[in-house]
């Protein structure tokens, strides 16, 4: 306690506060102390020499600084004083300045102060009162007088009862251990938390019995325990994290505290205090789990946003299906039977023939259309990527993956999957993909969860998959699985009278790009329709982009390629197009092949693989016609003298 000088008069003597004489002038070391800021307010001089202080420094001290090795104890000690009002303890053993432990009895008592609550604390050399007890002791005894010991004993009595009234008020769990290990006393909140009783524990190893594994399955060694590492070095060990096991064998996460226990300087044992956080943990869990659900479903979104955007580069215009043909029109009745159903839907038909447009028609009118449309084309996919593309990855599954990876199928959930040349999958995947398709679960590259996926597929080829299967070279039970509602595109050149339709809605949208006023002349629309369009509606697209980057004073200049029959009059055409087919026998077929084979093995000078090569020419694939020229017994012919060696035009 400060002590405020007070002002003098001359006529008039100053009064003195007895409370300030008796603090200074009383032979035991006494200190102020806030409790509630833990900061020491004042210390008389007695203290001072005690604890070997300055004055000044003592009070810029905190109690729990000269304290440092007794927290829990001092906690305990400070809670009692302020509970019953006064209270005394010898398990606190302050530091001396020279740095030695000292063994004292602190006695508290509360004292009202300026408005506040202060704390007043006596200390008293244990050593020094031993001493003191056994003089007083040998002098009652030569007087025959038993009756201090009665009373010593009296003393200590009502102090372990006030000790037990202590343990059993606190809330946290409290048990202490002797330097072997074993368990000296229990309080009922340790008994409630951990479903033992006191007797149960008291004088057995506890360790063995609470703390004897880790939260996941692995032994806790005694050597390891941080309760037992307190009375073997001497320090307060905080730990939080671990596990006590209830006597029902359930797991409660707690975090402890474990003290020391000294006598006369030897640590004897030590005081654990732990609360259970089962709930707290068990909250936080739950808030990580929310957090990483929301960190998938925004990476989700960031990912479809990103892909949704590389459509809008790939389709800057949507385009629907356009034209008045028949074949059209029974492609729109298919699309409207289909589109409400889940079923898997196989688009098949020769290349540019529209497949993705009926694919994005039936999405758009399914119950799914608020889910986006993935599209996936298998070509262009390397072979060693496809399971990744697929199902996606999570880090460190291969070389380069450097982060988790959300794939296609997962991408598609609860939407549309549009697998366009699906007959491009690598054989060994297909297994996989019918797995996905049969059960609906999947997991990513790398990772052995299983995850469920709501996906509709919808297939699109151009390779007729049921020569694939007798070939091997495409799972029979995948593609019955994917055909189950077929759709076949028709080319163009079997609706030419959709072809001026889709002639003037390229242009139409040309014009708006190009700022100007285009028109498709009579002239320019019969020329079109006499044209075969090999290409189909992709090729026919390409012309009419071109014709009006290159047209001049609002006339376009459609430029198709010099092919036989481009600009055979329109009465031919219709001659052509009414005309029988000749019925061939499979010899006469056979012949046919033979000599469309050899022509085009002329024309490229031998060549068969590469540009310029006679599979170019043919238009497939250079191991197919290798295996068609070994079939048919055909040996190329070496060129004509002066022939050209690449494909006429």
């Amino acid at each position: 306690m400060a002590t405020t000088p007070m002002p003098v008069h001359d006529d008039v003597a100053p009064a003195i506060d007895p409370r300030i004489t008796a603090f200074e002038s009383t032979v035991e070391a006494t200190l102020l102390v806030d409790p509630f800021s833990d900061q020491i307010v004042d210390a008389n001089p007695a203290a001072c020499a005690l604890l070997g202080y300055d004055r000044a420094l003592l009070r810029q001290t905190r109690a729990s600084t000269l304290h440092a090795g007794d927290l829990a104890a001092l906690t305990v000690f400070t809670q009692a004083v302020l509970h019953k009002g006064a209270y005394w303890t010898t398990a606190l053993n302050p530091r001396h300045a020279t740095g030695q432990n000292l063994q004292l009895e602190h006695a508290g008592c509360l004292l009202p102060h300026d408005g506040r609550t202060l704390l007043l604390l006596t200390l008293t050399d244990l050593e020094v009162r031993r001493r003191r007890n056994v003089d007083a002791a040998a002098e009652d005894h030569m007087r025959g007088g038993i009756s201090t010991w009665q009373r010593v004993e009296r003393v200590f009595q009502d102090i372990e009862r006030e000790n037990q009234l202590i343990l059993r008020a606190a809330g946290e769990g409290i048990y202490g251990v002797n330097a072997e290990g074993k368990t000296t006393f229990v309080n009922p909140a340790a008994e409630r938390m951990l479903g033992w009783t006191a007797e149960e524990l008291v004088g057995k190893e506890i360790h063995p019995i609470v703390h004897h594994t880790h939260h996941d399955g692995r032994h806790y060694h005694n050597h390891d325990c941080p309760i037992y590492a307190a009375f073997r070095d001497g320090a307060v060990h905080q730990v939080d994290g671990e596990v006590f096991w209830r006597k029902d064998g359930s797991p409660a996460w707690v975090e402890y505290t474990s003290t020391p226990i000294r006598d006369r300087g030897v640590v004897v044992g030590a005081v654990v205090v732990f609360r259970d956080v089962s709930q707290r943990r068990e909250a936080d869990e739950k808030l990580h789990a929310a957090l990483t659900e929301v960190d998938r479903l925004r990476e989700r979104l960031e990912l479809e946003n990103a892909y949704l955007q590389e459509e809008i580069r790939i389709e800057t215009n949507p385009r629907g299906i356009i034209g008045g043909s028949e074949a059209i029109q029974k492609t729109l009745r298919q699309v409207k039977l289909v589109a409400p159903t889940t079923a898997a839907v196989m688009i098949t038909g020769e290349s540019g023939t529209g497949k993705e447009l009926i694919a994005r028609a039936i999405h758009e009118d399914s119950t799914r259309s608020d889910r986006p449309l993935i599209r996936v084309n298998c070509a262009a996919i390397p072979r060693e990527l496809f399971e990744s593309e697929f199902f996606g990855h999570v880090r460190g599954a291969f070389t380069g993956a450097t982060r988790d990876r959300i794939g296609r199928f997962e991408l598609a959930d609860g939407g549309t999957l549009f697998l366009d040349e699906v007959g491009e999958i690598p054989l060994e995947l297909q297994g996989k993909l019918l797995r996905v398709l049969q059960e609906g679960h999947f997991e990513r590259v790398g990772q052995e969860r299983t995850r469920a996926v709501d996906v509709r597929v919808i297939a699109a080829t151009n390779r007729d998959l049921k020569q694939e299967v007798q070939r091997g070279r495409f799972r029979e039970d995948l593609y019955f699985r994917l055909n189950v509602f077929p759709i076949e595109t028709v080319p163009l050149r079997e609706r030419r009278e959709d072809i001026p339709l889709l002639a003037q809605h390229f242009l139409t949208r040309e014009s708006k790009a190009l700022k100007s006023n285009l028109r498709l002349s009579e002239g320019d629309a019969r020329r079109l329709t006499r044209y075969d369009w090999p290409g189909n509606v992709r090729e026919l697209q390409n012309v009419i982009e071109r014709a009006a980057i290159l047209s001049q004073n609002g006339r376009l200049r459609i430029d198709l390629p010099d092919v036989p029959g481009a600009q055979a009059p329109a009465s031919a055409a219709r001659v052509k197009a009414d005309a029988r087919p000749a019925v061939m026998t499979s010899s006469e077929m056979r012949d046919l092949e033979r000599a469309n084979i050899q022509a085009a093995l002329e024309a490229c000078a031998g060549k068969v693989f590469g540009p310029g090569g006679a599979a170019e020419m043919l238009d497939i694939k250079p191991t197919t016609l290798a295996s068609r020229i070994k079939a048919l017994a055909i040996t190329p012919r070496p060129p004509h003298a002066g022939h050209p060696s690449r494909r006429p035009r």
